[in-house]
């Protein structure tokens, strides 16, 4: 029962999320208007994390399955991006490595600060 409730809080937000993202005329995902409210919602105390955590688990370990149909969408439109691939592949691979690079360098920036006698919020708890 306990998956059901918090299930249903987690739908709920991404509910919201919709709404907004229908209200507002900014270029967001309703996906990550959810994202953001779901943290303010445990930030301030609306929701305390033991009334999702089961259910934001569970999510979790399925969410390489929740990408089957994309891939299957993609697949159906393989001739197309047969002509694409070429140039597809030319600027995802140097962005990529650029996203690898920079958040190699603020994770090690992040490492030496907290390693410098950073302030106890600077820590990360585990």
């Amino acid at each position: 029962m306990s998956y059901i409730f918090q299930f249903c809080r987690i739908l709920a937000v991404c509910f919201l999320g919709e709404i907004l993202a229908n209200l507002l005329p900014l270029p967001i995902p309703a996906s990550v208007y959810g994202l953001v409210l779901l943290l303010v919602a445990l930030k301030i105390g609306i929701f305390r994390l033991e009334q999702v955590r089961d259910a934001g688990k569970f999510l979790i370990s399925i969410m390489s399955m929740l990408f089957i149909p994309a891939a299957v969408g993609v697949m159906e439109l393989w001739d197309d991006l047969g002509t694409m691939l070429i140039p597809c592949i030319i600027a995802t691979v140097p962005i990529t490595m650029f996203v690898m690079g920079v958040t190699g360098i603020v994770t090690q920036n992040v490492q030496r600060r907290i390693g410098k006698g950073g302030t106890k919020h600077d820590r990360v708890t585990r």
